[in-house]
């Protein structure tokens, strides 16, 4: 095994752990907080990042730490290889009790993602991946969709962002569906069971890393809406756009989104 594989042990078991201990909290009862912004964050939020930090980082004590519930440090800066963290994507979902939640866990190294798991415990799915290694859903590979034209095509996000008059090229009739959690819609991109997911705003890194690694290695094509890759760990944790798609639709997305300003 390589050290990559080792890694991608390692947050395997941490994250199918975080969401027994998501599940197990929200029966226990659930305290519940807004964050500065609205967003809420919930006691399970809490606790499944505290065991997650402490578990990964005694582990693997040189490595750096950026999650959603954990206060940022430049500390990660200067660090080779950081884990990035989201206890619980899809906090609504899990509040409520719908299944689109998951713990996304990722190992950025220089940058890029080199192994990522995404656990969506209450529809019992788990995706993998280590980089030039392929990816996986419950130990069965997974592959992206062939679907080459834009007519028709499944696509995870808001059907609004296309409406308006400021679109150059106008878009064919998409079927759009909605998932809380933006790790899953990534994942459920890479297993091709929907053609792409799209969100024309920044993105956190934490809850994009993971997906970005499992969806490439699927095949699928991740990068901004100008179609810029995406790079890791840097001081504004943050992506600008989201564009996953099945490799054939990703530049006819692309095409279309070219002259859409990027958001700061």
């Amino acid at each position: 095994m390589t050290d990559l594989d080792v890694d991608l042990e390692l947050i395997r078991q941490a994250a199918l752990d975080a969401g027994a201990l998501a599940l197990a909290e929200r029966e226990a009862g659930l305290k519940v907080e807004a964050k500065v912004g609205g967003s809420p964050v919930t006691s399970g939020d809490l606790a499944v990042d505290a065991m997650l930090k402490d578990r990964l980082l005694a582990a693997r004590p040189d490595y750096g730490w950026l999650s959603e519930e954990t206060a940022d440090s430049s500390e990660r800066l200067s660090k080779r290889r950081i884990f990035v963290v989201d206890p619980v994507d899809g906090t609504v979902a899990y509040m409520k009790r719908q299944p689109w939640w998951c713990t996304p866990i990722a190992v950025v190294e220089d940058g890029q993602v080199v192994a990522a798991v995404i656990h969506a415990p209450e529809v019992q799915e788990t995706y993998a991946a280590v980089r030039n290694g392929g990816a996986w859903r419950n130990g069965a590979p997974v592959r992206a969709s062939d679907v080459d034209t834009l007519d028709d095509a499944s696509v995870l996000g808001d059907a609004r962002m296309i409406e308006g008059p400021h679109w150059d090229e106008p878009w064919p009739p998409l079927r759009f569906s909605k998932r809380n959690a933006l790790a899953y819609r990534m994942a459920l991109v890479a297993a091709g069971a929907f053609d792409a997911a799209l969100a024309l705003t920044p993105k956190w890194d934490w809850d994009v890393a993971a997906g970005c690694l499992i969806a490439e290695e699927a095949g699928a094509r991740v990068t901004d809406h100008h179609g810029r890759p995406w790079r890791f760990n840097r001081p504004d944790p943050r992506q600008a756009s989201l564009v996953c798609a099945a490799p054939a639709l990703h530049p006819l997305i692309i095409r279309r989104c070219k002259n859409v300003p990027l958001s700061t």
